[in-house]
């Protein structure tokens, strides 16, 4: 059965090529970009199963105005896709309230936003699915992803609620944790701490902003193939709650896992020694 999505951040990366995998699996889609050229051109070059909306997520009028004309436009919105956002690195004392609040607005309150606008639809529909693009960054930390890391795992957090809350309604959430895609990611959609410190040079932080400079174009996840992926999960009904795509995030999922295993071993004895004794 064909299905309507509404994807945002499609004018680039894991948006753009989902959107392109939809419409060729027959689907329908919304697609929302920031500038009205963009918006346009995806309509003209995808007449009736296609259309184009410009949309900030961080605008609350804006996010009402592309909801409601993907309803007029085809009646329903049968998928939601949190895609839009962007990456920082640097270490978290080198950014500035300014930056780490713009990070939340865009990564966390902007998805907040999207889905509470959708969530009604899907609910009085009976059915629904919520794509929650995150990261195996919004699992596990890592010096000088801190604020990035922050963004996705608040998305995370409200997402693994939001599946228990929905389900009673037939809404299906799913978290996809992407591992290094070949998009814009590692360059014009990073951005980088205003201000460096020296006292970082020499620890993990100077590796991330090394390692940020040289992977682009050489990241191991391939978009489409990627785009495709989700098209089938969604199509295949899964219900798993998170959707690791790539080997670096069962990599690094697995490592956060065993680690927190040993810290609950390390710490057993003293968690119960807080308890009551009855």
């Amino acid at each position: 059965m064909a299905k309507v999505w509404l994807i945002t951040g499609a004018s680039s990366g894991l948006g753009e090529a989902l959107s392109r995998a939809v419409i060729a699996r027959g689907d329908s889609v919304v697609a929302t970009f920031r500038k009205d050229d963009a918006s346009r051109a995806f309509t003209e070059a995808n007449p009736g199963t296609g259309l184009g909306v410009v949309m900030d997520v961080t605008s609350e009028e804006q996010v009402r105005a592309a909801v409601q004309a993907a309803v007029s436009r085809f009646g329903t919105i049968d998928v939601l896709v949190n895609n839009a956002g962007y990456g920082t690195i640097g270490a978290v004392e080198e950014f500035s309230m300014t930056e780490i609040r713009a990070q939340m607005e865009t990564n966390f309150f902007g998805a907040m936003a999207v889905t509470k606008e959708v969530i009604p639809l899907m609910r009085q529909a009976g059915a629904g699915h919520i794509l929650q693009i995150s990261s195996s960054a919004g699992f596990r930390g890592m010096a000088g992803f801190g604020v990035y890391n922050a963004s996705k795992f608040a998305l995370e957090g409200f997402s693994e609620a939001l599946s228990l809350e929905l389900a009673p309604f037939g809404i299906r959430v799913t978290i996809v944790e992407p591992g290094p895609f070949r998009t814009k990611f590692a360059g014009s959609s990073i951005r980088l701490a205003e201000s460096r410190l020296g006292e970082y040079e020499k620890t993990p932080v100077a590796q991330m902003y090394r390692y940020i400079q040289t992977v682009d174009g050489k990241q191991e996840g391939d978009p489409e193939k990627g785009a495709r992926a989700m098209v089938d999960y969604v199509h295949d009904g899964r219900t798993a709650l998170r959707l690791p795509l790539g080997k670096a995030p069962l990599q690094a999922i697995r490592a956060k896992l065993s680690q927190v295993e040993a810290d609950l071993k390390a710490n057993e004895e003293i968690a119960l020694s807080v308890v009551f004794e009855e």
